[in-house]
């Protein structure tokens, strides 16, 4: 998928981009699989705002994506591939030889017409959804389940791809988009190949208004607020922080505090963490 410019016809249109959309091939979606989306504005249940930041947005429709693919030995059609406003990968309407309908995500080089398949007997394709004992060392794959029979909860966005590097036992080792090396169990699924819009990191949004319409609020930086409402808050003209370092709105310390907990039960699993260091 290619990125289109505009002429500068404003000042914000002069460096903003967009999608040319160029492998979307179907534009309006599958109404019996989509549902209401309720818009909460980062409030829970007693109206107070535990998400800051969020609020307003265009409406939209949720799709429910199948992330885990247990339809097995039914080979299915691709219908279309669609945009899905609630996620920065394009989305594909399949259908299965008994009719029943579903959404995956869509890898790069799926096109209308191709056949999808999953479970263990499937071919090691792209679009085709297999345990992790079944897939070949090496092979570029998304959508990895945790858990078997989960669904896939890794490796989700557009352009990513985890790498299948190894095989022991009872467990797969993989190779993930942030260079963290991780062990996942060999009977957990994943969809073969790349998450396609690999260019939406390359759109430049160009103006306020557009992160406004995708439900995203101002951010205000805590150095500019009153004391009262921020401990980066106060003092006269460009004060600095005042304090050892970076604190959260509520006095936390942030900006590089390592927050993961020293004895979670998946440290185990976890053979390389992304800045090299092993897991102790």
């Amino acid at each position: 998928m290619g990125i289109k410019t505009y002429n500068p016809y404003t000042p914000s249109r002069r460096n903003m981009t967009g999608s040319d959309f160029s492998e979307i091939t179907k534009t309006t979606p599958e109404k019996s699989l989509t549902t209401s989306l309720k818009k909460n504005a980062g409030r829970n249940n007693q109206g107070k705002i535990t998400v800051r930041h969020q609020g307003g947005g265009n409406r939209r429709k949720y799709r429910i994506i199948d992330f885990k693919r247990r339809k097995d030995g039914i080979p299915a059609t691709v219908i279309g591939v669609e945009y899905d406003p609630n996620r920065t990968a394009n989305i594909a309407l399949i259908c299965y030889a008994d009719g029943e309908k579903a959404y995956i995500l869509a890898p790069a080089g799926l096109t209308d017409g191709m056949k999808v398949m999953n479970g263990p007997e499937a071919e090691v394709r792209v679009g085709n959804c297999l345990p992790l004992e079944n897939i070949p060392v090496g092979t570029q794959i998304h959508n990895i389940e945790l858990l078997p029979g989960k669904g896939g909860q890794l490796v989700r966005s557009a352009g990513l791809s985890a790498q299948l590097m190894a095989k022991e036992g009872k467990y797969a080792t993989l190779r993930l988009p942030s260079g963290e090396m991780r062990m996942v169990p060999i009977q957990c699924r994943a969809t073969i190949g790349v998450i396609g819009n690999g260019d939406h990191n390359l759109v430049n949004i160009g103006k306020a208004g557009r992160k406004r319409h995708m439900g995203i609020r101002p951010t205000v930086r805590g150095s500019v607020m009153n004391p009262n409402d921020h401990p980066h808050g106060g003092g006269e003209g460009k004060a600095p922080v005042g304090r050892p370092g970076p604190c959260t709105p509520w006095g936390k310390p942030a900006l590089g505090l390592k927050t993961r907990k020293k004895n979670k039960q998946s440290n185990k699993l976890i053979v390389r963490r992304r800045d090299g260091r092993a897991i102790k």
